[in-house]
């Protein structure tokens, strides 16, 4: 009877492993499959095409030459290797400032007759129009081809504008570089001060001392990252605006201050941990040989507790970097290219936060968001297995 209830005891564990593992692939396969759907995408607004005269001689344009264009940077042909000749933009909408509304027809019957009619008369037009009021073949116009969306237009590129028309830019490298800056600024600062209270505690802080500060450091790590972000927008955006005298407090050095006292639980209760197991007899062999307390800690405990430090270190790293809802709120949100800690970031978990919840889904970008997941999921794979081997080290170590 014994037997038969640890074997469903046994069956019922690896059952439940098993379905875990299962339901872990299946949301990496749907992550990374939604996501690198993106490449696939035209880069033109779904729908929509560019189109020109037929006696023009451009019949291919990138994501940065549209971006020119519509952004009045590049204003002629010529530019583009074309003829000479200004460059004519038109819309769909232009389309009812030509024309009055009866001559549209019946339930617009007539309007592809006349937008190919506009577009016979401009040699030098760009029209961006809906595909279905295009004919296939016209002696007039021809769509230009754009391509789909590359892997250099998303991970190379500096602008992210989802809602650019008519090419939404989904350059992911501002995010990467937000979100690396912000994390690793952070560690900096949680780092020192980190192990500096897991030192104390592990071997200088008395019993009692200890019994109240472990479980109150650990109770920070209860707190939602939401109440970490009102505090901050509160309390330290004001503060970080007066002390740098800055326009703005909202920088990516703020959100790094937050993140680095959010992680300051983790690294003071992984790294105290690892301090406290360096045995007894190593640091009694260190004092009898005539080593001071603090020699001990640092040329004794602390070697011998590196691995379990490193670990610490890794797994803060970890809390920064997955962070969402207290980043958005002190950062500033802004997508550009971070150049300096005291401006304004954007970090990849803000952005999906900040977006997903407004985009059609299946829309490019829906998975531009999920590709941005993809990333996060990849750096934040990257840390687990760094502190699952650095742990292994250090359980090596101890045996």
């Amino acid at each position: 009877m014994r037997k038969a209830k640890e074997k469903v005891i046994e069956f019922f564990f690896s059952l439940s492993g098993a379905i875990t593992t299962l339901v872990t692939l299946l949301i990496t396969l749907f992550l990374f499959s939604e996501g690198w759907a993106l490449f696939r995408a035209p880069v033109v607004e779904e729908g929509y095409a560019l189109y020109v005269h037929t006696d023009n001689r451009i019949n291919a344009l990138s994501v940065a030459q549209i971006k020119q264009i519509f952004d009045g940077e590049v204003t002629n042909w010529k530019q583009l290797g074309g003829e000479e000749g200004e460059i004519t933009l038109f819309r769909i909408d232009d389309i009812f400032a030509l024309y009055e509304e009866e001559e549209f027809g019946e339930e617009y019957f007539l309007l592809p007759q006349k937008l190919e009619e506009v577009i016979a008369s401009s040699p030098n037009i760009l029209a961006f129009l809906p595909k279905k009021y295009m004919h296939d073949k016209s002696n007039y116009f021809y769509e230009v081809a754009t391509g789909t969306i590359s892997l250099k237009d998303f991970f190379a590129s500096t602008a992210w504008m989802p809602t650019a028309t008519p090419a939404p830019l989904y350059g992911a490298l501002p995010l990467v570089l937000g979100t690396l800056l912000v994390s690793f600024i952070a560690i900096l600062l949680a780092l020192p001060l980190g192990l500096g209270v897991a030192i104390y505690l592990s071997e200088l802080a008395s019993l009692r001392v200890r019994k109240i500060l472990k479980p109150a450091i650990e109770l920070l790590a209860g707190i939602p990252s939401v109440v970490y972000g009102f505090w901050g927008l509160v309390v330290l955006v004001p503060w970080v605006q007066r002390l740098f005298d800055l326009p703005v407090g909202e920088t990516a050095f703020t959100g790094s201050v937050l993140l680095a006292i959010m992680a300051l639980p983790t690294v003071i209760s992984v790294a105290q941990d690892a301090l406290s197991n360096t045995p007894l007899a190593v640091r009694e062999a260190s004092l009898a040989l005539g080593a001071t307390s603090w020699q001990t800690i640092y040329k004794v405990v602390i070697p011998y507790a590196k691995s379990g430090l490193s670990a610490a270190v890794v797994l803060g790293i970890g809390r920064a970097v997955g962070e969402t809802m207290a980043v958005l709120m002190v950062t500033g949100n802004a997508a550009v290219m971070p150049t300096s800690l005291f401006e304004s970031v954007r970090t990849i978990p803000a952005t999906i936060v900040a977006e997903l919840g407004e985009v059609p889904m299946g829309s490019t970008h829906y998975q531009a968001l999920f590709l941005l997941g993809s990333i996060l999921f990849l750096f934040t794979l990257i840390i687990s297995i760094s502190a699952e081997v650095i742990a292994r080290r250090q359980h090596r170590g101890v045996l």
